[in-house]
This record gives C-alpha cells, structure tokens and sequence, in this order.
C-alpha cells in the first residue's frame, strides 16, 4: 500500500478528445498504473495514476487541459470474493469516508490482484487503518468468507 499523486481533467465528450489527450501522454512516455473515464452529459471526467505526475502535468498544460492533482491511497486487493467489500467495511468502521475508489490494470508480474484507487477524507488515518495488519485481516476475512462448493458425485450407471 502507498500514496500516489492522481491526475483529473474534465474533458469535452467527443469522438477523440480522450484518444489525443492518451496520445499525446503516450509520446512523452507517461505511463499509467491506474485510469477512470465518467461521463458527465457533455463533459466526461478522467482520473488517472501517472507514474511522472509533473510530466503528465506538463503534458496536459501544452495541449490547454486543466488538471487537479489530489493525493490518494493505492491499495492491493487481493483476487478473493469479498476482497473490496472487506477492504470498504474497514475504512467505514474507523469513520473513513471514500470519496470515490476506482480499481487499476493488473499489478505487473502479479496475478493475486488488483490496485485499488481510495480517494479519502483522511490520507494518514486510512493508511494505518489498512497497513500491512490491516490487508492481511482483509485476506483472512475474503478467504473465511468463501463458500465452498459440494462435491459433485456421478450418476450411477444402468
């Protein structure tokens, strides 16, 4: 788990506005670890986890797009049911309010889960509340939570 810089913009919702602003991104090498496109009628929001937040910054004010840059959580949510909820459940048991969270891509090289993306009221405190303890009561409590499937038996035969 660690605190990662996340990039917004607002962006008019037109056939390749999103394409030029992900081209012109790409062409500077700006790589992304996590990405989130809303609509909003005629505007659509796009959130995003640079890994060079000032260069995509720079980026973006040379192609005249506004950005808001806000500090959020990144979080491994391990690949069992009822990982995020679990995770949910414990920031709201400390009175952590979650803003908005958003999963990523893949963790590169790791097939146990995903990124999440927490935006929250309070960074520090939700950072304590899911350190290393905190994630590993989430995957005890997922894989307690999993149900297991009867064994199926053949028909007998006549």
């Amino acid at each position: 788990m660690q605190t990662a810089k996340q990039i917004s913009v607002s962006l008019v919702n037109k056939p390749g506005r999103l394409a030029a602003m992900l081209a012109a991104l790409n062409k500077e090498k700006v790589n992304f670890r996590a990405l989130v496109v809303m609509d909003s009628g005629d505007r659509g929001t796009v959130r995003f986890v640079p890994d060079d937040p000032g260069k995509a910054v720079e980026v973006l004010g040379a192609l005249n797009i506004r950005s808001e840059t806000a500090d959020v959580l990144l979080v491994e949510v391990p690949s069992q049911p009822g990982a995020f909820r679990k995770i949910c459940e414990r920031l709201a048991a400390e009175h952590l309010n979650i803003d908005y969270a958003y999963c990523s891509f893949a963790l590169e090289g790791n097939k146990r889960g995903v990124l999440a993306v927490f935006k929250v009221n309070d960074l520090a405190k939700a950072q304590r509340v899911l350190g290393e303890n905190g994630i590993a009561a989430v995957r005890k409590a997922a894989a307690a939570t999993r149900k297991k499937l009867p064994v199926r038996r053949p028909l007998p035969t006549r």
